[in-house]
């Protein structure tokens, strides 16, 4: 029998980078791709002869339910997250809660119900990260301080977990549906030539996966060079 391919869970698969991390991976993984909805999964999920991954990732009952079946996992990127603008005076408690519950308490629960399955394959936790992990833009508060915690959570997990790789990705803005809303946002006209493409971003979680076992990819900071036209 011809060895099992290892495997890998993407968040937030369905679209945008999840989907072009997904698209790099799967020449060489077993894809479990995450998303909200099968219907938003499905044609991702056909194209790449996936496992779609249904489940709201805040809805904890439901995570841990979904994630019984999962015994070995190689690869655990996540993808999944959330971004609103809004200077401090503006950022309500709903949405410091709403960006902290996405892009922090979600991944360390998932995290947490997978070391187990993570643990059998000594395998990697990819954190897709940002910029605004590094440092901090006005308007852009509570989704840095998110950001700001996730890297934390990264550094405790790689201290806590020396069989697991934990690599922090900290990529410039990228060329997404979700960055053209953030740009209308901001009143600003948009112009993707100003932006990492996905393309680029996947090929760096490639690149970190990809790593020979005897290296440990902490962190990964990409920034966009604008492109000439």
């Amino acid at each position: 029998m011809p060895p099992q391919r290892p495997i890998a869970l993407v968040t937030g698969g369905s679209r945008g980078l999840g989907a072009a991390i997904a698209r790099e991976l799967a020449p060489t993984h077993q894809l479990i791709l995450g998303g909200r909805s099968a219907e938003s999964l499905e044609p991702i999920a056909g194209e790449l002869a996936a496992a779609p991954w249904p489940v709201d990732l805040t809805d904890y009952a439901a995570v841990e339910e979904a994630v019984a079946e999962i015994d070995r996992l190689d690869v655990l990127v996540h993808n999944a997250g959330v971004a609103e603008l809004g200077t401090i005076e503006e950022t309500s408690v709903d949405t410091w809660r709403w960006t902290f519950e996405a892009n922090v308490i979600a991944v360390a629960e998932l995290t947490r119900l997978l070391l187990p399955a993570l643990r059998a394959s000594y395998g990697h936790v990819v954190l897709i990260n940002s910029g605004s992990g590094l440092r901090v833009n006005a308007g852009w508060g509570a989704y840095a301080a998110s950001k700001f915690a996730l890297r934390a959570f990264g550094d405790a997990l790689r201290l806590e977990e020396p069989a697991l790789r934990v690599t922090s990705i900290h990529p410039g803005r990228i060329d997404t549906d979700m960055q053209r809303a953030l740009v209308a946002t901001e009143g600003d006209e948009y112009d993707a030539d100003r932006f990492l493409t996905p393309q680029t971003v996947a090929r760096a979680v490639r690149n970190a996966i990809e790593t020979p076992g005897d290296a440990h990819p902490t962190e990964i900071v990409l920034r966009p060079i604008p492109r000439r036209k």
